[in-house]
């Protein structure tokens, strides 16, 4: 059984189809790689899949559940998480204060219980910015802003992770780095989907590849076979071939 079904996703701002009768199957142990040029619908994607938007037609099933019309805390709570293209830390608030939040009672009001220091330190460790739980936000280099988004998510516990853009802003070290750290996640049982401009970054981590244009999926296959894509090339890059 796969541990994500997508299955005819269709969703429509006003008279915009942004997302066009998506399918989408993803298996347990699985890294994912979903690809599309700006505006092709990929975020869209995965705000239906954390139902932050609600969707127009069809269904999203998750270790055999259906959770197209649950709540995003339940759809946190039952497994999955994401990591937003956007950096949100809270920046009154330490490191380890901004992890904490995520290992808190749903009402983000509730500020009792939650992971203990221990804890907290093992997620930033999981991505490796132990070392900086004491930092302030704004003290952090882009790269580590970044991890403490992950690290965030990890703290929900998740069994399918969704990343969107975690390597936007880094150079080549600091994405092989990551790449490096992503891989391990699966070692650990994780599953992932990710969403990233950065080819040369996804294709070395994914198994395989969905390539959205304008809202459709247009191609599916291993890096190799979208790399050669003819249909890819044109939508994603102009007939550059993927670097």
């Amino acid at each position: 059984m796969s541990l994500l079904e997508v299955d005819g996703l269709t969703k429509q701002f006003g008279g915009l189809v942004a997302v066009d009768d998506f399918s989408l199957e993803v298996e347990p142990g699985e890294i994912v790689g979903l690809i599309g040029p700006n505006g092709s619908g990929k975020s869209t994607v995965f705000n239906c899949i954390m139902s932050i938007y609600d969707v127009t037609d069809g269904s999203i099933r998750f270790n055999g559940g259906d959770i197209t019309d649950d709540a995003t805390h339940e759809v946190v709570n039952k497994g999955l998480s994401r990591v937003s293209q956007e950096s949100n830390p809270i920046d009154s608030m330490s490191v380890a204060g901004n992890i904490k939040l995520f290992t808190l009672p749903n009402s983000i009001v509730s500020l009792r219980g939650g992971a203990s220091e221990r804890e907290i330190y093992d997620y930033a460790a999981r991505i490796g910015i132990e070392d900086d739980l004491q930092e302030m936000p704004d003290e952090l280099p882009h790269a580590d802003v970044r991890r403490l988004e992950i690290a965030k998510a990890l703290a929900t516990e998740p069994e399918l992770l969704l990343l969107d853009e975690p390597f936007a802003g880094m150079n080549q070290a600091e994405i092989t780095e990551l790449a490096a750290q992503i891989e391990r996640f699966r070692e650990e049982g994780m599953t992932m989907v990710v969403v990233d401009h950065n080819m040369g970054g996804l294709m070395d981590l994914v198994d395989r590849v969905v390539v959205l244009n304008n809202g459709t999926k247009i191609a599916a296959g291993s890096p190799e076979e979208i790399a050669e894509n003819e249909a890819v090339q044109k939508a994603y890059l102009a007939g550059e071939g993927i670097q």
